[in-house]
C-alpha cells in the first residue's frame, strides 16, 4: 500500500488570517478585568483633571484646556489599552499556549502582528470613550482637530501594543499589569503627557517612548515648532522598531523549548 504524501506546505502571510484573528478578539472580550480597568480609567482620570480646574475653559493654542486635556487622557487610554492587550501574552505563557503555537506553522511575525491588531482594536475603543466623554463635558477643538487627534491618539498607540508584548514576554505572567499599570504612569509623567516639560526635562523628555505619541497627538491643537514633531516622528519609529523586533525575539525564545 502506497503512503501518501503529506502537503507541509506553509499557510499563507505566515498563518496570519482572519478566522484566527477573530478567535482572539472573542478572547479578549470576554476579559471583563481588562475591559473595566482600560475603558473606565483614562475617562475618569479626564473628569478629574479635565473639569475641576479654574481654568478649564481657558483657550489653549486653537482648542481650549479641556480638549487640550481630554486629548492627554485619550492618549494615555490608548496607551494603557493597547499595552494591556498586548500583555495578554503573558497569561498565555503562563498556560504553556505559546509553546502550542510553536507546534504550529504560525509564525512569529504573524503572530506579533495578530496581537498588535488585537490590541489596536482595544485602544480605538479607549479613545473613543475618553472623546466622547471629553465632548459632553465640554471640550473645544476646531473640527478638523477632532478627527486629527483622534485617528493620532488611536494610530500611535501601535508603539505601546509593541511594548505589551515585549513586556508580557519579559515580566512573570502573575503579575505583568502590577508592574505595567504603575509603569506607564511614570512613563506618562516622563515623556510629557501629563504635564508639559520644561527647561531640561524638555530635553530628558525626548528619549521616552511616551513623548512622541504625546506630542503627535496635540499637534492638531497648534502649539508644536517642526523640529519637535521631527523628534517626534523619530522618537515613535525608534521605539516602535525596538518593541517589536525585542517582541518577536523573545516569542522566539520563550517558544524554543517545546
Amino acid at each position: 500500500m502506497s503512503i501518501q504524501s503529506v502537503d507541509r506546505s506553509l499557510p499563507p502571510r505566515g498563518g496570519f488570517s482572519l478566522p484566527f484573528l477573530m478567535l482572539e478578539l472573542k478572547r479578549m472580550m470576554r476579559n471583563k478585568r481588562t475591559l473595566v480597568f482600560t475603558l473606565l480609567l483614562p475617562p475618569m482620570f479626564f473628569l478629574i483633571f479635565g473639569l475641576q480646574s479654574d481654568y478649564k475653559t481657558q483657550p489653549y493654542g486653537q482648542a481650549n484646556v479641556t480638549g487640550y486635556i481630554m486629548v492627554s487622557m485619550a492618549v494615555y487610554g490608548g496607551m494603557l489599552a493597547t499595552t494591556s492587550g498586548g500583555a495578554t501574552v503573558a497569561i498565555e505563557r503562563g498556560l504553556g499556549w505559546s509553546r502550542q503555537l510553536r507546534l504550529t506553522p504560525l509564525k512569529p511575525a504573524a503572530y506579533i502582528a495578530t496581537k498588535i491588531v488585537i490590541a489596536m482594536v482595544l485602544g480605538i475603543m479607549a479613545v473613543a470613550v475618553v472623546f466622547a466623554v471629553g465632548a459632553f463635558f465640554g471640550a473645544k477643538l476646531p473640527a478638523a482637530a477632532w478627527v486629527a487627534c483622534f485617528l493620532i491618539a488611536w494610530l500611535t498607540s501601535i508603539v505601546f501594543a509593541a511594548f505589551g508584548l515585549f513586556m508580557g514576554y519579559l515580566l512573570p505572567s502573575e503579575n505583568v499589569m502590577q508592574i505595567l499599570g504603575p509603569g506607564l504612569a511614570v512613563l506618562s509623567f516622563a515623556g510629557g503627557l501629563f504635564v508639559p516639560p520644561t527647561g531640561w526635562f524638555e530635553t530628558a523628555s525626548k528619549f521616552f517612548p511616551t513623548y512622541g505619541v504625546a506630542t503627535l497627538a496635540r499637534a492638531p491643537l497648534g502649539e508644536n515648532t517642526t523640529s519637535s514633531l521631527v523628534a517626534a516622528v523619530i522618537n515613535l519609529v525608534f521605539w516602535s522598531v525596538v518593541f517589536a523586533l525585542g517582541a518577536r525575539e523573545l516569542f522566539r525564545r520563550d517558544t524554543a523549548r517545546v
